[in-house]
């Protein structure tokens, strides 16, 4: 549970103006008017500490409560445009739909494919079945990130 001890608002205030820092991407400026909107005087380089202090905690909070995916898992990549700029998703799914990761990559490669392999099996364990493309790059990603319990489809 996160500790609020020694702070002079309401957890209910803090909670609320990380969430929206966070989840809409507003300047601390614009979420200090916010705040102020809604009777709450607090100045930007406070909602900058607390978004420093407790933004972390509840993304652990988070993943803690976070379901559980399937252990069969699809993976693929794409190309797609973002910002104007050609770069590749990496993507997987479970076998309900449910996203089990993603990342955007400038690069198509072993080194990529693994990074992005690491990266999903450390935030929701070994997958019994990966379904994939033909591609060579993913097959040698998921032979070295250390997945070797994985079924190859």
């Amino acid at each position: 549970m996160i500790s609020f001890k020694g702070v002079h608002f309401p957890k209910d205030v803090i909670l609320y103006a990380v969430f929206f820092y966070v989840r809409y991407g507003v300047s601390y400026r614009d979420l200090e008017e916010i705040m102020e909107e809604r009777s709450v005087k607090v100045d930007h380089a406070t909602l900058n500490s607390w978004v420093i202090d407790y933004s972390p905690l509840l993304a652990v909070e988070a993943k803690k409560r976070k379901r559980a995916v399937a252990t069969s898992w699809r993976m693929d990549e794409t190309y797609v445009k973002v910002k104007g700029k050609w770069i590749y998703l990496y993507r997987a799914v479970d076998k309900i739909g449910g996203t089990i990761d993603f990342m955007l990559s400038e690069q198509r490669d072993e080194m990529a494919a693994t990074k992005f392999f690491k990266q999903a099996i450390n935030n929701n364990g070994f997958p019994h079945k990966v379904v994939r493309d033909k591609s060579g790059a993913n097959y040698a990603g998921l032979k070295t990130s250390t997945c070797y319990s994985c079924w190859l489809v």
